[in-house]
């Protein structure tokens, strides 16, 4: 195998016998088939646009497969042998779609395109997809690095989509590029400034995808809220919900009422305490652990069933693998899976758990979205023009679990108390549990939400700079970002296409990013890498 997709990457170079994160060689040899058979039903489904032709199915199939392969999501060979077998499917689909407009096609037809066949059994299908590595040995490196990062990035656009498809939000222009960009990851013809535009659009579609799933959680569930989050527990049998899927969370409160069962949110989910719609149920009680990275030390002490919706799971511990269920994209071998929306099982194993006793425990605050932040806005106009507020500090992103990441605490506490803290994503869980007071009202620590929820700190910033006439990278704000797998490198393609400069990443830098593309993206937006926590502190604020 050959995987360097996320930042916790063997050695900082590639993962070549076992997956950091758990994935098999044989789930990776699929995941690459997957992405095989995608680029060549994205070549005839863009095709078939050219001719107005268009079908919601192979739209869907798209996000959905592409998902599949983000880190941290499907590591059961079987399902992802199916998710293979209906790519084959929806690329002849295309294919036939196309050839219904009698056109003849737009460039040479690339072998991801032609009538390959699937293997038969799923051992034969993953010598296949060896057969199929994302990485071409024989392409130029730079050419390579950008076809890496523009197809990372579209699988972290496709979580957003998929969150919004459930939710009934969809975009064609969304689609479109999809169906565009994996297409253009095969042909020959397309040259480094070509990749870097793609990329730079695939950053504006991640806004506008992000947008659409964000106008879908305030329609569903009203804008949320300031709102103080227990970490303590609540007497009674338990459910943990780990992810980022918000109707998933709605329906197991829904089907939870009554029956003595609270509900706790882990990682990702925590955010979901601040919106109206989902914190009328009470029996929301709180959020238990921190960052996913820390699944198997706290696990085991969590008295109840646990499910995961979205990306995040761990190899499972054996102490509490019998309760752990997966749900949508999330696949892990010998784990149940529930398909669709009735969660009785989940629930009968939370009632045959021991459950928890009461104990008290500290608050942190959710919630504070643009919505929340934009309405402060005189408060914090004022409190800028009279010193009161020096700058902004938007410290966020993935966590995880090598060494470096201290840095993000040690930045967050260092900082000076006439200095606001903008955090979003697992992230937080490196310092939102420490106390920042505030200044004039105005928490110093604000937590914008999920990592979807860089629309909402892209919102807020839009907003300062109107507010006081200026360019973004005029405000006084610094951006620290941390990355773990591909839906950060789609929130940095969004930050990266709004032209923001000076940013800082970490804490290592992605190994598909070839040393070319990194001095183009030093001399065009001064990306840094993280270096000091002290030091980078000292830079920022002079």
């Amino acid at each position: 195998m050959f995987c360097y997709q996320c930042e916790q990457t063997a050695r900082g170079t590639g993962c070549t016998t076992m997956g950091v994160c758990g994935k098999t060689p044989e789930a990776a040899a699929l995941q690459d088939l997957i992405v095989h058979g995608l680029k060549g039903m994205a070549f005839w489904a863009h095709q078939a646009r050219l001719q107005n032709l268009s079908d919601p199915d192979i739209d869907l199939h798209m996000i959905e497969a592409l998902f599949t392969t983000v880190t941290n999501v499907d590591f059961d060979v079987e399902n992802l042998a199916k998710v293979a077998q209906k790519t084959v499917q929806m690329r002849d689909h295309a294919r036939a779609l196309f050839e219904k407009s009698g056109a003849s096609p737009v460039g040479a037809v690339p072998q991801a395109a032609e009538k390959w066949a699937l293997a038969k059994n799923v051992e034969d299908m993953i010598e296949q997809g060896r057969q199929h590595p994302v990485i071409d040995p024989q392409l130029d490196p730079d050419i390579q690095s950008m076809r890496d990062t523009l197809l990372y990035g579209c699988k972290g656009v496709a979580a957003y989509a998929d969150h919004a498809h459930i939710l009934g939000n969809d975009n064609d222009e969304i689609y479109a590029f999809f169906h565009k960009a994996l297409s253009a990851l095969t042909d020959t013809t397309l040259n480094l400034t070509d990749y870097i535009n793609l990329t730079m659009e695939c950053g504006q579609i991640n806004i506008k995808t992000a947008g659409l799933l964000n106008e879908a959680h305030c329609a569903r569930y009203q804008p949320p809220v300031p709102t103080p989050v227990n970490i303590g527990t609540k007497e009674g049998k338990a459910i943990l919900v780990s992810g980022h899927d918000l109707k998933m969370l709605e329906e197991l409160l829904k089907q939870t009422e009554g029956k003595g069962i609270n509900v706790y949110t882990h990682v990702e989910m925590l955010p979901a305490h601040g919106y109206p719609q989902l914190k009328k149920y009470p029996h929301l009680v709180g959020n238990f652990g921190g960052a996913w990275q820390d699944q198997q030390k706290e696990f085991p002490y969590f008295h109840g069933a646990i499910i995961f919706n979205t990306n995040c799971i761990q190899r499972p511990g054996e102490v509490y693998k019998d309760r752990i269920f997966t749900w949508g994209r999330v696949h892990w071998p010998d784990v149940k899976h529930i398909d669709g929306w009735d969660f009785s099982e989940v629930i009968e194993k939370a009632l045959q758990c021991e459950g928890f006793q009461e104990k008290e425990d500290k608050h942190i605050i959710t919630g504070c979205g643009h919505h929340a932040v934009i309405g402060l806005a005189d408060q914090v106009i004022e409190a800028v023009k009279s010193g009161a507020i020096k700058r902004f500090f938007l410290i966020g992103g993935c966590d995880g679990a090598l060494h470096g990441r201290d840095y993000y605490t040690q930045l967050a506490e260092s900082l000076p108390e006439d200095t606001v803290i903008l955090t979003l994503a697992c992230g937080k869980y490196r310092f939102n549990k420490l106390d920042f007071g505030d200044i004039n009202g105005i928490p110093r620590l604000l937590d914008v939400g999920q990592c979807n929820d860089a629309y909402s700190a892209i919102q807020i910033a839009l907003a300062l700079a109107e507010a006081f006439e200026c360019e973004v990278n005029d405000l006084p704000l610094s951006i620290v970002l941390s990355w773990y797998e591909q839906k950060a490198v789609a929130v940095l393609l969004s930050l990266l296409s709004l032209g923001l400069k000076d940013m800082r990443i970490g804490p290592s830098l992605p190994a598909f990013i070839s040393p070319n593309v990194l001095n183009f993206l030093v001399e065009n937006f001064n990306l840094t890498p993280i270096g000091n926590a002290s030091d980078d502190m000292a830079t920022m604020l002079g």
